[in-house]
């Protein structure tokens, strides 16, 4: 007969593959027009509730992706899971447009094989997300004509990861992470030619576009811990994430509306299914956090990413520059014995998150800021329920760009179960 434990792995396993059917999904932003879409560089719900930070600092009762060398904190059988809603309030100067979307956020568990030494993990996060609905009207030069531009993208690259974090000296792990990249980033234009009554004039056109990517990527991770006092202590870490070329192939072409997905329909074929690759730059990251044992942390990390290498499938010259992201946050439990006060058993995060983001147009850098909020609500004496929350805003109307005003929410759940270290004394 399987024992408890077997049987509850076995459920997150057939879980975990049954949302790998659907993908992580997440909304994102006007500028994943851009390049390959906008980029998670936040973690985790507990990690998007304090900044982003990760990279210096985990807990047990938290899985940690952004840095599978703290994943050695989870000395309990762990498994997580979010959803995640974004409204966006985009404005140009002289129009203002709500948009919002979401879902699945990621899938994370860690299976400590010798506890405090030696942990596994997987899971399903999203690394890139494409969403995007633009509407440009705009003068056909030496003509009376106006131009109609409906342009859609959808998709994204979602990993699905193995990683081992080590624990080889006092104060010191080591972590190791291997990530199957998939997914698909559909990108769609419908052009129609327009008069001064706003009648069409000829027919309209569509171009898609559908990039399908399937490879590997790889991330490493390092902390040390270094006791300051008793109960004090300070955490550093690195990362390092190497996604290089990803493979994957192209469809593109050019048809009538709603007929350009059809590769037996009438246009022109740009791409059929032809193979090639995109070059994703690597990513470093550092973060040095304070820690007061069993009542707060205070950290500060950053990470940089060079998207002047980015390389795109079709070859196009893209203005792209350094993505560089700064995270400070703060994470407090006002009294973790308080069994009979619940909020004071309750964990609570701040945050502040600045990222200048790789896009750079009309001569203006691309840059997001936003404050952030979270909590931990303890359901038992190990499990928990995740919120966080970010507000913030990115790019600027002036130069003819959009501003995005943002709301982010997370929800999630964290399951912890220390019965995978009871031996079985009856079957």
């Amino acid at each position: 007969m399987l024992s408890k434990i077997k049987l509850q792995l076995l459920g997150v396993i057939c879980t975990l593959f049954l949302f790998s059917e659907v993908q992580a999904q997440s909304s994102a932003s006007t500028y994943s027009a851009l390049g390959i879409g906008e980029f998670n560089y936040s973690g985790l719900t507990q990690n998007q509730g304090m900044g982003g930070l990760g990279i210096s600092y985990g807990t047990g009762w938290n899985v940690n992706v952004v840095n599978p060398a703290l994943s050695t904190y989870n000395t309990v059988f762990n498994f997580q899971a979010a959803l995640n809603y974004k409204k966006i309030n985009a404005d140009n100067g002289s129009e203002k447009e709500d948009v919002d979307g979401g879902g699945l956020s990621y899938v994370a568990m860690s299976l400590p094989l010798k506890s405090g030494r030696v942990t596994m993990g997987l899971g399903l996060n999203q690394i890139t997300s494409v969403n995007y609905r633009l509407q440009i009207n705009s003068q056909v030069e030496n003509s009376d004509l106006r131009a109609y531009n409906y342009i859609v993208g959808d998709g994204g690259i979602t990993e699905a990861y193995l990683n081992l974090g080590v624990k080889v000296a006092k104060g010191l792990s080591v972590g190791a992470q291997a990530s199957y990249l998939f997914g698909s980033t559909i990108r769609n234009n419908q052009l129609t030619i327009l008069n001064d009554n706003d009648n069409p004039v000829g027919n309209s056109s569509e171009y898609y576009e559908r990039l399908t990517v399937s490879d590997i990527g790889f991330k490493f991770g390092a902390h040390y811990v270094a006791k300051v006092s008793e109960k004090n202590s300070l955490h550093f870490g690195a990362i390092y994430q190497n996604l290089g070329n990803v493979n994957g192939k192209a469809f593109a072409k050019l048809g009538n509306v709603d007929e350009a997905s059809d590769p037996d329909s009438d246009g022109d074929l740009i791409a059929d299914n032809e193979k090639g690759s995109i070059y994703i730059p690597n990513r470093i990251g550092f973060g040095v956090t304070f820690e007061k044992m069993n009542k707060f942390a205070l950290g500060l990390e950053g990470q940089i990413q060079d998207f002047n290498k980015f390389e795109s499938f079709f070859g196009e010259e893209l203005a792209l520059k350094e993505a560089i992201k700064v995270g400070l946050g703060f994470q407090i439990v006002p009294d973790y014995q308080a069994i009979d006060n619940y909020f004071k058993r309750t964990t609570y995060r701040f945050g502040v998150e600045y990222l200048q983001t790789p896009y750079y147009l009309n001569q203006t850098n691309i840059n997001d800021i936003g404050i952030n909020f979270g909590v931990s609500f303890p359901v038992n004496q190990l499990s928990l329920v995740n919120f966080a929350m970010k507000l913030g805003t990115r790019g600027t109307t002036e130069n003819g760009l959009v501003q995005e005003n943002y709301m982010n929410f997370t929800l999630g759940f964290s399951l912890n179960d220390n019965s995978w270290f009871y031996k079985r004394v009856f079957d």
